[in-house]
C-alpha cells in the first residue's frame, strides 16, 4: 500500500499500517495528529510542563514499540490515551506529587502551549469584562481539577475535555462501566464542592 503525498485525509488505521511497514512519515504523522492532545492530558494530570514534555515523548516511543499490539477495530485515540494517562498516572504514584502543585506560582508556557492546554469556554459576544471572567473561571476549574485524585482526575479529563463516551473512558483506564460513572460522579461532586469554596 503506497504512502500518499496527500495524506491528512488517511485514517489512523491506514496511518498505522504505513507506520508498522517501517515509513517513518507515517510516525511522523501520527506524532503531529496527536502530539497537542497527547500534552494536554499529560500537563492536566501532572501540572509541570517539562514533566509532561517528557512524558508525551515517552508516550510516543511506548506507542511506536508497540505498534504492532495494536487492533485496529478500537479507535487508534482510546489507544494512545490509554497509554499517556497511563505514563502521568505512573509519574503521579513514583513521585507522589503533591495534588496541590497549583498553589505555587504556574509553569510559564508560551501562548501555543496555553491554547493547547487551557479549558476552552463559550465566549462568543462577551464584553472585555465577561472574557476576563470566563478566563478567571477558567482558572478556578483548572486549578480544582488539579486537586482531584488521579483517578477522578483521568475520568473528568476523558470525558470533559476529550469528549470520550463513558464506554471509551472504561476500555481506556481498564476500569468496569460502573466504576467510571462512579469516579466522574464524585469528580463532579468534589469539583462543585472546591469551586463553592473559591467563590466565598
Amino acid at each position: 500500500m503506497p504512502f500518499p503525498e496527500e495524506y491528512s485525509a488517511a485514517t489512523d488505521q491506514e496511518v498505522v499500517e504505513w507506520a508498522r511497514q517501517g515509513q517513518e512519515r507515517a510516525y511522523r504523522e501520527l506524532v503531529r495528529r496527536y502530539q497537542r492532545p497527547v500534552f494536554s492530558l499529560i500537563y492536566r494530570m501532572v501540572r509541570d510542563r517539562e514533566r509532561a514534555e517528557d512524558l508525551a515523548q515517552e508516550t510516543f516511543v511506548k506507542v511506536l514499540n508497540a505498534l504492532d499490539s495494536y487492533r485496529s477495530e478500537y479507535k487508534f485515540s482510546s489507544w494512545i490515551f490509554k497509554i499517556a494517562n497511563n505514563a502521568a498516572i505512573d509519574q503521579l504514584r513514583r513521585k507522589e506529587l503533591n495534588t496541590l502543585s497549583l498553589d505555587g506560582a504556574p509553569d510559564a508556557v508560551t501562548s501555543e502551549r496555553q491554547e493547547g492546554t487551557s479549558l476552552q469556554l463559550p465566549h462568543a459576544g462577551e464584553s472585555p469584562l465577561e472574557e476576563l471572567e470566563a478566563r478567571e473561571l477558567g482558572g478556578q476549574i483548572e486549578s480544582a481539577i488539579a486537586r482531584l485524585r488521579p483517578e477522578y482526575r483521568s475520568c473528568i479529563l476523558l470525558r470533559h475535555v476529550q469528549g470520550y463516551a463513558y464506554e471509551e473512558i472504561a476500555e481506556m483506564l481498564d476500569l468496569p462501566l460502573g466504576t467510571v460513572k462512579t469516579y466522574i460522579h464524585r469528580a463532579r461532586s468534589e469539583l462543585r464542592t472546591l469551586l463553592e469554596d473559591a467563590r466565598e
